[in-house]
């Protein structure tokens, strides 16, 4: 019978109390004890994600179109054409949109990481003419409840799912599967990785500022030229 691990904890405490071990110390003093036990190093073979396909999208939002809630179609709408996260689109404020450029700013993504994400013209007046009337009523974020409050990301999450379920769908939407849906139509549409990167997520603050203005202007670029076939108007 194999002894307790909390119990080798204890013994294993008590040998590197003396030692202060730091995190790297700890790292390679298990990574030399895996080669001694000669243990591999074993992982779960990654899941691939499900993603919508078109006509499954184009049923969910005829159920969405049809309750004419303006504010639950644009939510869904920013998270279809931008790819954000749940947490990050409801920490928008309204402040954040540049409706010239027909972008948003992401403040402190996941990660803490900025990044500047597109939105199409085609949805500027209607978004526009919403953050109009939620400024009338001391709106600061773009998506807030009936009680002024910034909406939570299990009431995002909630609100999709039962459209989903309205729509008679096999699978839920969450919004992570929105952002799968974009980032792999994109591809299909042939636009290239490092176009699609500065818009997914994955870059740091600093490296969002050294961006040169013409790698920025392309990438906008290439989402206003194939953003007009996305399946969604």
């Amino acid at each position: 019978m194999r002894t307790p691990t909390k119990d080798i904890v204890k013994k294993i405490y008590k040998i590197l109390r003396d030692e202060r071990p730091d995190y790297i110390y700890l790292r390679d003093l298990f990574k030399k004890i895996r080669v001694e036990f000669n243990i591999e190093v074993t992982t779960k073979p990654k899941r691939v994600p499900y993603v919508p396909t078109e006509e499954e999208l184009k049923q969910y939002y005829k159920v969405v179109w049809q309750t004419r809630n303006v504010k639950h179609m644009l939510i869904i709408k920013v998270l279809l054409y931008t790819g954000i996260r749940v947490q990050e689109l409801v920490n928008i404020k309204i402040d954040d949109i540049d409706f010239d450029r027909c972008q948003i700013r992401i403040n402190k993504g996941k990660g803490s990481k900025d990044r500047i994400v597109p939105f199409p013209q085609d949805m500027r007046d209607t978004l526009m003419l919403f953050t109009k009337d939620e400024k009338n009523t001391g709106a600061i974020y773009l998506f807030e409840s009936n009680r002024k409050k910034p909406f939570t990301t299990r009431g995002i999450r909630k609100i999709l799912a039962d459209y989903a379920i309205e729509a008679g769908m096999n699978q839920s939407i969450s919004p992570h599967k929105l952002r799968h849906f974009l980032f792999t139509w994109l591809k299909k549409q042939g636009i290239d990785d490092a176009l699609i990167q500065p818009y997914s997520g994955h870059e740091t603050r600093q490296s969002l500022e050294i961006y040169s203005k013409l790698s920025l202007v392309e990438a906008q670029e290439a989402y206003n030229g194939n953003i007009g076939k996305f399946p969604i108007k």
